[in-house]
């Protein structure tokens, strides 16, 4: 039966983990195994991709369109309007490639 005195009002696995730090506190470094067991390896960040999972934002704005370029899209159905952004992604970033490579010349 153990005979110490265990502080007032602490429940007995309190009164355990008091023990066990009091006790760890008097250990000497080179007895102190400071290794984390649950953790894990870093990543390995050599094949990583920046910005692959990244989707630029979208905002809500009013086009004006000639009839007849709307009427075309919307016949290649569903996602017309992904489409015509795909155009536009592409005719912008050509247009700063070009103006990148003016700026080196």
């Amino acid at each position: 039966m153990d005979t110490s005195k265990k502080p007032r009002g602490l429940s007995e696995t309190q009164a355990d983990l008091i023990a066990q730090l009091q006790a760890a506190a008097n250990l000497p470094d080179s007895q102190i195994d400071a290794t984390d067991p649950d953790a894990t390896e870093l990543p390995d960040w050599a094949d990583a991709v920046r910005g692959k999972f990244y989707r630029p934002t979208k905002t809500l704005k009013s086009l004006r369109v000639d009839s007849d370029v709307l009427a075309y899209f919307q016949s290649q159905g569903k996602g017309y309007q992904t489409r015509i952004n795909q155009i536009l992604r592409t005719e912008m970033l050509r247009g700063l490639a070009q103006s990148a490579k003016a700026k080196r010349s």
